[in-house]
């Protein structure tokens, strides 16, 4: 390019490496001209300083490429998907406009610029996606699976390049934000290979000496884990071979996040995970005789070591709704071993690394794997969800299901999430027969809404003209379609019932001839308790409120509207004394949430306990409002891993105001005689510290206790643990 200071040297050698073999992976679908109209608008952006560095310093025009070749490489993704991928920042950075790009390279290539544009724009900020934002990222996802497919890579990317970056911070948030959002997409999509990766190095950032020493223990087993992988595979191959079959076999480590939850799960130590590795056969069969091979070596293999039953997973008679094809089993192997084979052909293969999704839309194609749907799913839940994260909940839960699959009596199959309902069943066929559903009957017996169904199960869904949708509905729906038409049925319901309510009490009106006014009604309305107007009406229709009641109130509310109209009259000469200025500061907020947000409402976590001057972020719930954690809280890698989207900055504010908060300290010491006297005189002593309550063990001349004081800020603290630690006998003081 034509800036010299745009480009390290090294930068440049990468730039004409990754430039050929982009060329080489995509120059079939490239149409003429396409290369020189490209690289005049990213040597006119490099010129006009129209694109920047990012967070971590690196270079965008590099970056775009490096996930160009992944998207193209791995994704199989092409024309369309690599240019809107490459110019997409010189758009942002007003080089050039979409209308150009249009007209230059076409629509498809400018609708994914747009998507690609919104979903970067959220991300201007932060290096990663506010919770506020959160609605908008999956409707961007939702307009276009390409857009989706490309974010998937370019975060694959930034995990790879990030690792001498000296922005920690930055890292881990990137990190966290890619195992739970952006690994659990690639998941859903069947781009395994790049889940695998993405869990892998999210590990290694947010849990570095755990991913190192799991490394190192498969570095130190590894030539024992070859051996014996050779000796395993070795029969087979000879009775593949003589059976006249065309295969490969390879043997597969087990990625460290996979090894990682395995330990977590068994509560066991590295060598107590058996299955550390698969062992994969894939065969170069023809279309019609895919499934019948597959069987076939299913059968040499199970007649050789012994399956275990219940890990058998057929996913060649019905194929994961994102395509995925196997025959999984688990056998004995040599020496008393569990063993995993997956079985497939190379196509399966191909799908199973690349995803499904990979040859969908853009080819002409409509995707048979389910995924129309999912989008479709995600759209209706995010327009009828009242609440963002709300929405990311279950798009969460429904990226990582597993799936059942149902037949209905003319034998039509269905596929549903793990855990569905025979609720969740009658909606997922049509919402107005999920509306009148009464039960079913599930293989020929009587069943409840509430039963759920498993793989295999025949579901003939009851049905009644007088049955409506109930509340408690959505208490026994699992899945995300379910759940929204529920919602969009209340809501029509309660519409309908308000409509009606407000039609009988004006009515009531004209018949006792009283004249109704808006604004009285609403007074009326507040005084009697109830924050929306729709839940007044709803009473009436629910017959909890009386509508002559109520016509009684209004008028004597008319009489206090009067009377205090002629109260507000003889006070108007009145002047109101000026507030004093030590009531301001004492309301001044004590925490900033957020950045800017002041006057919201917070809860103290109670696993941690922080204090004025801990450093701490807030944690959105969905029914408790903001809750404050420490940083160092024993539950926050996990609430940072799982639910990171729901993480905001959080920080103490002006003074602590002379609040108190209690904290416990664990003390660990020698049972001298006088030592509890010595510790309470501490505390006694201290200026504004308070001692709550005191809870002292001691055992073979060793004592530990809690002490619960009340301190205001954690400079206090601090120099309470320090002299609490001068105290003869005491080996150890600290915060729980």
């Amino acid at each position: 390019m034509e800036r010299d200071d745009f480009f390290t040297t090294e930068e440049r050698t990468q730039l004409f490496q990754i430039y050929r073999k982009l060329l080489c992976l995509s120059g079939g679908t490239l149409q003429k001209g396409d290369c020189r109209k490209l690289k005049k608008h990213l040597v006119t952006a490099a010129r006009q300083n129209g694109i920047h560095r990012d967070i971590f310093g690196l270079n965008p025009i590099v970056k775009d490429m490096q996930t160009a070749l992944i998207v193209a490489e791995e994704i199989g993704m092409r024309r369309a998907s690599i240019i809107g991928l490459m110019l997409h920042d010189t758009v942002r950075g007003h080089c050039c406009t979409l209308e150009e790009v249009k007209q230059e390279f076409g629509e498809d290539v400018a609708g994914i610029i747009g998507g690609l544009i919104r979903v970067h724009d959220l991300y201007t900020k932060s290096p990663t996606i506010e919770s506020e934002n959160f609605r908008n990222l999956l409707l961007s996802f939702a307009e276009d699976m390409r857009v989706i497919l490309i974010m998937i890579a370019d975060r694959v990317n930034i995990m790879r390049q990030i690792k001498d970056s000296p922005n920690d911070e930055a890292r881990r948030q990137v990190a966290n934000e890619a195992a739970y959002l952006y690994a659990p997409l690639a998941h859903k999509l069947g781009l395994y290979k790049l889940k695998s990766e993405l869990e892998d190095l999210s590990l290694k950032y947010t849990e570095h000496d755990v991913y190192y020493h799991i490394k190192e223990k498969l570095n130190e087993t590894k030539q024992s884990r070859d051996r014996y992988i050779a000796a395993f595979i070795a029969p087979v191959q000879k009775k593949l071979e003589e059976a006249g079959l065309k295969f490969h076999i390879k043997g597969r480590t087990k990625s460290i996040h996979s090894i990682y939850q395995k330990m977590k799960k068994q509560k066991c130590p590295f060598e107590g995970v058996y299955d550390l590795f698969a062992i994969r056969i894939i065969l170069d069969s023809a279309p019609e005789k895919e499934k019948q091979e597959c069987w076939q070596v299913y059968s040499i293999v199970t007649d050789m070591y012994q399956p275990n039953p219940k890990r058998l997973r057929d996913w060649l008679s019905v194929p994961k709704s994102n395509g995925y094809e196997s025959l999984h089993t688990t056998v004995m192997g040599p020496e008393g071993k569990w063993v995993e084979v997956q079985i497939r052909t190379e196509r399966m293969d191909e799908v199973a690394e690349r995803g499904l999704a990979a040859h969908w839309r853009y080819k002409g194609v409509k995707g048979e794997s389910g995924l129309d749907e999912w989008l479709t799913s995600v759209r209706e839940a995010l327009e009828s969800s009242d609440s963002g994260l709300e929405a990311m909940d279950q798009f969460k839960l429904d990226l990582y299901e597993d799936e059942v699959f149902v037949f209905t009596p003319k034998g039509d199959l269905f596929k549903l999430g793990k855990g569905s309902t025979v609720l969740d069943f009658a909606f997922h066929i049509h919402s107005k027969l999920g509306c009148k559903c009464i039960g079913a009957k599930v293989n020929g017996r009587n069943a409840q809404l509430r039963q759920v169904l498993h793989s295999g199960d025949q579901v003939e869904v009851m049905t009644s003209n007088t049955q409506t949708p109930k509340q408690d509905w959505l208490n026994i729906v699992t899945t995300s379609k379910a759940r929204t038409k529920i919602r969009q049925a209340l809501k029509e319901m309660a519409a309908r019932q308000n409509a009606f309510a407000k039609e009988t009490l004006e009515r009531k009106f004209k018949n006792r001839k009283i004249e109704y006014d808006e604004a009285t009604m609403m007074r009326l309305i507040k005084r009697m308790g109830y924050k929306v107007v729709t839940d007044f009406y709803q009473a009436i229709a629910d017959e909890t409120l009386d509508v002559n009641d109520i016509l009684d109130r209004y008028q004597e509310q008319l009489h206090n509207d009067t009377h205090d109209e002629i109260a507000y009259r003889s006070a108007e000469g009145y002047n109101l004394p000026t507030a004093q200025p030590e009531a301001k500061e004492a309301k001044e907020d004590v925490l900033v949430i957020d950045e800017h947000l002041k006057g919201v409402d917070f809860k103290l976590a109670r696993c941690c306990n922080p204090i004025y001057g801990d450093d701490i972020f807030g944690f959105v719930s969905v029914t408790s409002g903001i809750k404050i954690h420490r940083t160092d809280c024993p539950n926050a890698a996990d609430l940072r891993s799982r639910f990171g989207y729901r993480i905001v900055k959080a920080r103490w504010a002006g003074k602590s105001a002379g609040t108190k908060y209690p904290i416990t300290l664990r003390v660990v010491g020698h049972d001298d005689i006088g030592i509890v006297t010595n510790l309470t005189s501490i505390i006694s002593k201290e200026p504004n510290v308070l001692l709550r309550s005191i809870g002292i063990d001691s055992e073979g001349g060793l004592f530990s206790g809690n002490l619960t004081v009340m301190v205001d800020d954690m400079t206090r603290l601090e120099t309470l643990i320090k002299k609490l630690r001068t105290v003869k006998g005491v080996k150890n003081v600290t915060r729980s």
